[in-house]
């Protein structure tokens, strides 16, 4: 009897993912908790293990293949001590029927039946996604004729849609179909709505939106339109930290650890919070959450986006451990290697773009965390000391606030309890 794989859901809210990778192909032996494949979610590529024992008897989605939505069946398994079907290639038409209609079959195809995608010259498969089959059908389009601009080739939508004024008819002859793609494929993409404003195809280069960046966009445009924000900016004269910083990394040296400023930031967040337990809360409809441990949620640029992996229960972490974690979890972030609970459920985020040389900004909430802290560049900058004028080093810092759960003077407390563990770091350890 097969065994049906289907697409995981690698987190609560995942819909679809791109299957990135296959481990095995057709014929190989698996055991459970071997790795078969890998999965890309817009956040972070994942491996998917085998719970079944058996023989690899189909596999219906190709590697590279976009937007497979989760529990559809990806591949079949022979089970333990029975022999894969004879023919297993056939077992990927079906799924793909199932899916889209499919295209139609040149007409030099042999008599076994017909493959759902249309097979080139060489007799290798054209792939396409269901979206582009269908378009491609209800223009008259042939797709072996449709150069692939998607992962390994695949024709995706926007091949199709460029492929409309220049490319062959279905049933026009193999012969000239590869002269007649030429100019399609040359043809600028458009966009109508830069269009409308005056900007002529031709003069930009259009780069899809991958999954990451289609979450950032759909997750930003949701918090800023839907949750009402205000933002609290302070100053904090950090000489005294830097100072504590370079005693702390000097004892720490022979153990290979370098603590940041980033990372003193972190802890001071953390221990405020704790002392303000009305800041670490989220707005729910039934009612407020309280976190009983700070969380905290750091942003780090990765290719496509940015992603916000957690340093767990912060308040109970050494410096040297925060460190540690997380450069580990950095790294993995910028490899797409992280786990979905290592970035999923932070109670408090900081993004930190002083290393660019910013002075101060405002961020966008992630939701469903109350407030989000922006640290700015630490700069020298002139002060007023006991009526007299003095040069110390400064770093801005502004909090945006979840008005629904954190108010101007919740936000406010928690700066106010933030400023002394950055401006008097032995304070942390107190």
């Amino acid at each position: 009897m097969s065994i049906d794989i289907l697409m995981p859901a690698l987190s609560p809210t995942m819909e679809e993912g791109t299957l990135a990778k296959w481990h095995v192909k057709v014929g190989d032996t698996v055991k459970a908790g071997d790795v078969i494949a890998e999965i890309e979610t817009d956040k972070a590529t994942m491996e998917v293990e085998a719970v079944d024992e058996g023989v690899v008897e189909a596999i219906l989605v190709e590697a590279g293949t976009e937007n497979v939505k989760v529990n559809a069946l990806i591949a079949k398994l022979a089970g333990e001590g029975e022999s894969p079907a004879p023919a297993p290639k056939a077992e990927a038409p079906k799924a793909a029927a199932a899916a889209a209609p499919a295209a139609a079959a040149p007409a030099a195809a042999p008599a076994a039946p017909a493959p759902a995608a249309p097979v080139a010259a060489d007799g290798s498969r054209v792939f396409a996604s269901p979206l582009a089959r269908r378009l491609a059908s209800a223009a008259g389009l042939d797709l072996k004729a449709i150069k692939g601009t998607g992962p390994h080739g695949r024709v995706v939508k926007s091949d199709v849609e460029a492929a409309k004024s220049g490319a062959p008819a279905a049933k026009a002859a193999p012969a000239s179909a590869p002269a007649a793609a030429a100019p399609a494929a040359a043809a600028p993409r458009q966009v109508q709505s830069l269009e409308q404003m005056g900007i002529p195809a031709g003069s930009y280069d259009l780069v899809p939106l991958d999954g990451m960046r289609k979450t950032i966009a759909r997750r930003m445009t949701e918090s800023f339109r839907d949750v009402p924000h205000f933002p609290l900016t302070i100053d904090l004269e950090i000489d005294a930290l830097l100072a504590a910083r370079a005693k702390i990394n000097g004892l720490l040296e022979k153990q290979g650890v370098k603590v940041s400023v980033n990372d003193i930031v972190i802890k001071a967040a953390a221990v405020a919070l704790k002392q303000v337990p009305e800041a670490n809360a989220s707005y729910t409809p039934e009612g407020i959450a309280m976190h009983h441990h700070a969380d905290i949620a750091v942003a780090v640029a990765v290719d496509g986006g940015l992603i916000t992996p957690i340093i767990r229960k912060a308040e109970t972490k050494g410096l040297a451990q925060i460190s540690a974690e997380m450069k580990d979890l950095a790294q993995r972030a910028k490899d797409k290697k992280l786990k979905p609970e290592e970035f999923q459920g932070g109670t408090f985020s900081i993004s930190n773009l002083g290393m660019f040389g910013i002075k101060s900004f405002a961020s966008i909430i992630n939701e469903p965390q109350g407030a989000i802290m922006s640290v700015g560049a630490g700069e020298q900058r002139p002060v007023v000391k006991n009526g007299q004028l003095a040069v110390a080093t400064v770093m801005t810092v502004t909090l945006t606030c979840d008005h629904r759960v954190v108010d101007g003077s919740v936000g406010a407390k928690f700066l106010a309890a933030f400023k002394p563990l950055i401006e008097e770091p032995l304070t942390l350890i107190v």
